[in-house]
């Protein structure tokens, strides 16, 4: 055997064991499958759950159908108990409406009775003040002659509106009527300065309402409409004949 033989075989072995150690570079092998065969394996994967699935309810439903039947006395009996509750639920649902409706009914029978209380005792108040009014006329008829005012009231029903009442009389016998007319002059602080309102205005068209014309008695009431921010301290109540004051009155509020 020559020397290049015998050296050529023991090279090409000494590379074959270097490739074949340790100091080899390692190489990693990945398999891959093709989508077709993933394809068929969902399919395999989805077949087996949904036959789990039925089979799931197949036995739900032998297990029912192996239950104690239901006897169709007892099912009757419960449609029977089932009528007799639906009557009597609508029974005491009828009750109920007519309740509230009569309840209703007597509210609003408590309110029409309230304001009638309401109502009375106003009247009843008027009545009084009538019946102070004419008792004042009484000895009237035995006094001296004259007009006189009695029992004069104002107050304010709202903030720019003064309401008055008043009684003129004319004492003794009464033998002729008596022709005149009525004047207001109210006392008010606007501002901080006093000032005086006289009624009624010959500007505002208003005299008719302060005529007078009566024989023994004449009753007066109204209202004055006062500007805005006016505090009244006092009225007074003339009684005008001919342009002469037959009598006068002041009342504070």
């Amino acid at each position: 055997m020559s020397l290049g033989k015998l050296f050529g075989s023991s090279l090409r072995l000494k590379l074959w064991q270097r490739r074949l150690s340790v100091a080899a570079p390692k190489v990693s092998i990945r398999h891959h499958l093709p989508w077709p065969l993933r394809l068929l394996l969902m399919a395999v994967v989805l077949g087996l759950a949904g036959a789990i699935a039925l089979g799931t309810y197949d036995l739900g439903r032998q297990l029912a159908k192996s239950g104690m039947p239901v006897d169709p006395a007892e099912l009757d009996g419960l449609r029977e108990r089932l009528s007799q509750v639906s009557a009597e639920r609508d029974r005491f649902s009828g009750s109920m409406d007519a309740a509230e409706s009569q309840l209703q009914i007597e509210r609003s029978a408590q309110k029409q009775l309230a304001a009638q209380v309401k109502t009375l005792i106003a009247e009843n108040a008027r009545l009084k003040e009538d019946l102070a009014f004419f008792e004042s006329l009484l000895p009237s008829s035995t006094g001296a002659a004259g007009i006189a005012i009695r029992r004069l009231t104002a107050e304010m029903i709202a903030p720019n509106q003064l309401k008055y009442r008043l009684l003129v009389m004319q004492g003794g016998k009464g033998e002729r009527n008596f022709v005149g007319n009525l004047q207001l002059t109210v006392n008010v602080v606007r501002e901080g300065k006093n000032a005086m309102m006289i009624f009624p205005d010959n500007k505002s068209g208003e005299t008719e309402k302060f005529k007078l014309t009566f024989q023994h008695y004449q009753r007066l009431e109204g209202v004055l409409n006062l500007p805005e921010g006016a505090t009244v301290q006092t009225v007074q109540a003339r009684i005008l004949e001919k342009g002469q004051v037959r009598a006068q009155q002041s009342a504070k509020l």
